[in-house]
């Protein structure tokens, strides 16, 4: 696999095509990136027969990685204000549209998404990842407006927006589009749908619980423990979000004991199902309470 400081360093030069966008968005998404790919190596090789697609192809790991960045980007352009509202407007019709920004400053917006196009192995995933991004993006808003307004979601309409707003739908859109994962067909399956919207909701809840003290230092509302606190003081929060989280985990590996889907989803849903021991334990930045700075709510 390409290394970590090279591929680094190719995510930063695109990203300085981008108004606001940070080291950190770059490092946290080399970062977590490498996590998932290594994780489903071996996998990959097996379908690379199928594909052609080399799992140790630069090109490919690099588009994935800036996609990555691309959505903790977004993730902080909306928790932060990094950029105004009309700019953030144009950026996310042209993401979700795949269509060049009307507003200078943001040419990478237009790279990815033609870099991306170009790569995609199945059109209907590049199709899709518009759609998921126009999703994100739309989640991103929702979050924001009800914790900033008077009238708070319950925890049922919190939870629904967060398996949209955790952006894991666009990263495992992302690896079907460079490496042929057959996610389009695989959609078609109610089961598959199902685990989609398992694996989603399990990230929700890890990321809320691992960032609910950074967020309470922050002011910051957007979490689901702090929204059941705020409404219901004197709840075991932490321990009904716990099980809730167990709850959802149990119900994932029936899922997936009970369909058979190819590889490598299996190796890669688990993946994702440990990522708050592996990725949001050892943040550096990010996902650390005594971090200066960043978003809890980011993808992966």
């Amino acid at each position: 696999m390409i290394q970590a400081e090279r591929a680094l360093q190719q995510v930063l030069e695109w990203g300085r095509s981008l108004t606001a966008f940070a080291d950190e968005h770059a490092v946290e998404a080399v970062r977590g990136g490498q996590y998932i790919l290594q994780r489903i190596q071996s996998s990959l090789r097996d379908t690379s027969a199928r594909t052609g697609r080399d799992p140790q192809d630069e090109t490919l790991i690099v588009a994935f990685y800036r996609e990555l960045a691309l959505l903790f980007w977004l993730d902080d352009c909306n928790d932060l204000g990094l950029i105004a509202p009309e700019q953030l407007a144009a950026v996310e019709q042209a993401l979700g549209q795949g269509v060049p920004c009307a507003l200078p400053g943001f040419e990478g917006c237009t790279v990815l998404r033609a870099s991306l196009a170009a790569l995609a192995y199945d059109p209907r995933d590049y199709a899709q990842l518009l759609d998921d991004t126009r999703c994100y993006c739309a989640a991103l808003r929702a979050g924001q407006a009800q914790a900033a307004g008077e009238e708070r979601w319950s925890y049922a309409e919190y939870l629904h927006n967060g398996i949209d707003s955790i952006a894991y739908a666009n990263v495992f859109c992302c690896l079907s589009l460079l490496w042929g994962l057959d996610m389009a067909s695989l959609r078609a399956r109610p089961a598959f749908r199902q685990l989609l919207r398992l694996i989603s909701a399990i990230g929700r809840l890890q990321n809320d619980l691992h960032g609910c003290d950074k967020d309470r230092s922050a002011g910051e509302a957007d979490n689901a423990a702090i929204l059941l606190l705020q409404r219901y003081p004197a709840m075991p929060v932490m321990e009904f979000l716990n099980d809730e989280l167990a709850g959802h985990t149990r119900m994932l590996h029936r899922v997936m004991a009970e369909e058979r889907f190819p590889a490598p989803w299996g190796p890669l849903i688990e993946a994702m199902a440990a990522i708050r021991a592996h990725y949001y334990q050892t943040s550096t930045s990010r996902y650390r309470s005594d971090a200066p700075w960043g978003g809890q709510r980011a993808p992966a």
